[in-house]
């Protein structure tokens, strides 16, 4: 490596050179090449200090752009198509419209279930906020309380029977009614928890009923551009029909291959630049996300996946492009100004 303590010694040997050089292409009879006697053209030469500095290496591969998701929309219910606001091409929003269906049965549908739970709740005194406690049901409530006082007779009539005021008949009388009393109880008990059963599986229908009306709507996943529109007003779609294909287009992924002997130089995050025909000379960047866990035997190559922002949507998935990934390893070099290298002849 030259030093800098050297370099202006080797400027001024090169300046002091030049017009020596000049005159030494002279014929051998002493008279110059240009016998016309013209003054040969100064070649103007200025100082420039070379550096050292570390040059970045680039793999070069090709591939293809890719949507960075891409959906095909089914519908969860049956139904005929009442509406289609969107057209191929139409940018969407996660959970904007894609296609209406009919929804006349399934708000039938809805409104019966919510009326037969509405019931079951009234029955139980009980409503869809609260907890259930079976003891505040109006019927268990009746029942305990006939049984309370059936308790309370038993009780009077059993002292009278111990002080021989009342007969054996009465107090068995007592204790029947007691006893039957305690019966309703507990099947009052009993028929609460079954009706709250029943209320369960009645918001459960409920449930249903409202993702299915719900359901008639057909909604984008995901921002996005609407890539097909399979379905138009009047056609009847069945549950699992595909009625629309989205498509995420920012960001994009990159798929390159990239050749096996590079395998090492490849990590995540590495910087990726390309280029694609559709817009020449414009340099598009993303970065590394993925690399394949192995290498594609029959092209002996790797698969590397760049994301790649796409605000403005001026890149298609299906393009071509060229690209470069930056190593982090570096190579030694030894840098000069542009401006301090001349050309002579193309050279």
């Amino acid at each position: 490596m030259m030093s800098r303590g050297i370099v202006k010694p080797i400027v001024a040997s090169l300046l002091v050179a030049a017009p020596l050089v000049a005159g030494a292409c002279s014929s051998a009879d002493g008279k110059t090449k240009d016998q016309s006697g013209a003054a040969a053209a100064a070649v103007a030469v200025a100082p420039a200090v070379a550096v050292e500095q570390p040059i970045a290496r680039f793999i070069r591969a090709t591939g293809t752009l890719m949507a960075e998701e891409q959906a095909d929309v089914a519908a969860e219910t049956a139904g005929r198509v009442v509406a289609a606001p969107v057209e191929r091409g139409t940018p969407v929003s996660q959970g904007s419209e894609l296609v209406r269906l009919s929804s006349t049965e399934t708000d039938a549908q809805l409104k019966e279930a919510q009326a037969n739970a509405a019931q079951i709740e009234a029955r139980l005194g009980f409503t869809s906020g609260g907890s259930f406690d079976v003891n505040a049901v109006p019927e268990v409530q009746n029942a305990k309380a006939a049984y309370e006082l059936a308790q309370s007779e038993f009780a009077r009539i059993k002292s009278l029977l111990d002080q021989k005021v009342v007969s054996q008949s009465e107090y068995d009388q007592r204790r029947t009614q007691m006893e039957a009393a305690r019966q309703q109880y507990e099947a009052a008990k009993n028929g609460a928890a079954q009706q709250y059963q029943s209320l369960q599986a009645a918001r459960a229908r409920v449930a249903l009923a409202r993702k299915a009306f719900t359901d008639t709507v057909v909604r984008a996943p995901f921002n996005g551009v609407v890539a097909q529109r399979l379905v138009s007003v009047g056609d009847y779609v069945t549950k699992g029909m595909k009625i629309a294909v989205v498509v995420r287009v920012n960001p994009l992924r990159v798929q390159l291959t990239v050749p096996e002997q590079f395998v090492s130089a490849v990590s995540v995050g590495q910087p990726v630049g390309f280029v694609v025909d559709a817009y020449p000379g414009r340099q598009f960047e993303g970065r590394v996300k993925y690399i394949a866990p192995a290498v594609q035997a029959d092209q002996r190559a790797l698969t590397v996946e760049a994301v790649v922002p796409n605000p403005k949507g001026d890149l298609k998935p299906g393009l071509f492009a060229t690209a470069r990934i930056e190593q982090q390893a570096r190579t030694p070099g030894v840098l000069v100004p542009a401006a301090a290298v001349q050309t002579s002849g193309g050279t």
